[in-house]
């Protein structure tokens, strides 16, 4: 008796063990996204969304500097969709190879500005009052490696003031380092993209609406690493679908 006790418990423990390993895991897939910094609240918000819509699938984010995250796709990080704040990034991994170029789409606009501490009671209306005594450190982002310093360089470059702001610049690793610099008042003023200002409306304020030599236009693909081509590309055609494009608006994106 103790030894068919014995095997019946064996029978049992074998049983249970095929079907934890026949059951799928919680999520049948999981998508990973690496997603430019100024993206992170309304790619957070697609997440969700895209989710609820695909309940087999969860979708795993990764915010940073546009460069950066190129370059850790470039060195196998693992990224389905990789969705950049500027065609130069993107250019970038298309020369490396890591994106599949026939999925390349832009899905996205914004604009650079200029924001103060919402405090500030400097008189910071145009560009060229960043030339003033009393503004002593501007934040921006590093323009080798982050979209919005290479537009803040560009806009700066064409209205002559590029070396005197970058003789009092902070350079920043992201977007929203440079948010953060301004909004605890390590610096007078800094640049970043007008959706980032909308996010510590508390904390700074827009001081000018920068113009921009190149349009700010926001490119997303697959890459050719993709562990889930299938799910990477419902994921794009979400993002650039009515439902997407209405959740990019509630955060300040414009259609490109």
């Amino acid at each position: 008796m103790p030894a068919f006790r014995s095997r019946r418990r064996g029978l049992l423990l074998a049983a249970a063990t095929v079907l934890a390993l026949a059951t799928p895991p919680a999520f049948a897939a999981d998508l990973v996204v690496s997603a430019a910094a100024s993206l992170t609240n309304a790619f957070k918000a697609l997440a969700e969304s895209y989710e609820r819509a695909h309940p087999g699938t969860h979708v795993v984010l990764n915010f940073g500097a546009s460069d950066v995250l190129m370059q850790q796709i470039v060195k196998g990080a693992p990224a389905d969709v990789f969705a950049s704040a500027d065609q130069e990034a993107m250019n970038k991994a298309e020369a490396e190879k890591v994106i599949a170029p026939a999925s390349r789409r832009n899905f996205a606009a914004n604009q650079v500005v200029l924001i103060v501490p919402a405090d500030s009671k400097l008189p910071i209306a145009s560009l060229q009052d960043l030339t003033r005594p009393e503004v002593r450190r501007i934040a921006y982002g590093n323009p080798v490696s982050v979209p919005v310093g290479r537009y803040t360089r560009g806009a700066l470059e064409a209205a002559g003031l590029w070396d005197a702001v970058a003789a009092k610049g902070v350079p920043a690793q992201n977007v929203r380092q440079s948010l953060d610099y301004v909004a605890r008042g390590e610096v007078e003023a800094g640049f970043v993209f007008a959706t980032d200002a909308t996010v510590m409306p508390d904390k700074v304020k827009v001081a000018v609406r920068v113009p921009s030599r190149t349009p700010v236009t926001y490119p997303i693909a697959i890459t050719n690493q993709a562990r889930q081509p299938k799910e990477a590309a419902q994921f794009v055609d979400y993002v650039a679908s009515p439902d997407g494009q209405a959740i990019l608006s509630r955060f300040g994106f414009h259609k490109p």
